[in-house]
């Protein structure tokens, strides 16, 4: 982008778009799509560039997302699965959500929290969490428990990290016009802090939303269950890629589905806040 005088005035300035910034977002979304898919097709069904074990053809994953999608609609075995993930990704992300906060308010708000135990959870998160799933599974067992606490161990730290920014953005001035009306501690955080932090502390559940999904799944993937992590252990394990890949396909529907929601959420808490709306997806 470039900036250009105004023919109608030597003191104006109006900002030049460049076309490609003027196509409308579903426009780019839909060509950059075909893109892909003519170019998929090209290296896998036309030209054979790519063996179908390793990529199916369009075809291929689309004759499978039309078999899934009829499992799903017709209440089979693959509906389950679903309705096994689904409530291991909701149960984790209240959990994240519900530890995250209060850690993060923790270490926003005391020095105890800032100086011992934010140390702590950095060191944690450093580690590679897919280590701990057979953790969790000796622990919890194989049910959906061990994977609920997988997914909630993964989504909390963002949360953690967000909320304690949050909390320290409200600036000094507005903190010391608080103190100087006599409000209490809790009455500045609820009324100030909390309120000024918001935007953060979205970014942060959005950053959980993703990593919740990845967390159940892996849990599934390695423990086993009922879900869909287990039918694409299943199918990979037959060398079945047009069906891993439609399962993936239908679980990022519920990734969406819930990175979404918090979108919704935060436009109608946050609604005052406009500096992430122009070509953000929240």
């Amino acid at each position: 982008m470039t900036a250009i005088p105004d023919p109608k005035g030597d003191t104006v300035w109006v900002e030049h778009v460049a076309l490609i910034d003027r196509i409308p977002r579903w426009v780019a979304m839909l060509g950059l799509a075909v893109v892909v898919i003519a170019i998929w097709d090209l290296a896998t069904a036309r030209m054979g560039w790519v063996s179908p074990i390793i990529l199916p053809s369009p075809a291929e994953t689309l004759a499978d997302l039309i078999f899934v999608g009829e499992n799903l609609v017709t209440g089979g075995y693959m509906l389950k699965a679903l309705w096994t993930t689904t409530r291991t990704v909701f149960w984790a992300f209240l959990i994240a959500i519900a530890i995250g906060f209060s850690l993060g308010v923790l270490v926003g708000e005391t020095k105890f929290g800032e100086r011992a135990v934010m140390p702590y959870l950095v060191a944690i998160d450093t580690m590679p969490k897919v280590a701990f799933a057979p953790l969790f599974i000796a622990w919890l067992g194989f049910d959906i428990a061990s994977k609920v606490a997988l997914a909630a161990f993964i989504a909390t730290f963002p949360i953690v990290v967000s909320t304690a920014a949050g909390l320290y953005s409200a600036s000094e001035n507005e903190r010391m016009l608080f103190k100087s009306v006599g409000a209490s501690r809790l009455q500045t955080l609820f009324r100030l802090k909390l309120p000024t932090g918001l935007p953060q502390i979205f970014t942060g559940l959005k950053i959980a939303a993703v990593g919740v999904m990845a967390g159940a799944i892996t849990g599934e993937f390695l423990g086993g269950g009922q879900g869909f992590g287990a039918l694409i252990r299943q199918s990979a394990s037959t060398l079945d890629t047009p069906r891993v890949f439609a399962l993936i396909l239908y679980l990022s529907l519920l990734g969406l589905a819930l990175f979404f929601t918090v979108a919704w959420v935060q436009r109608r808490l946050v609604f005052w806040n406009k500096s992430d709306r122009p070509g953000g997806v929240g």
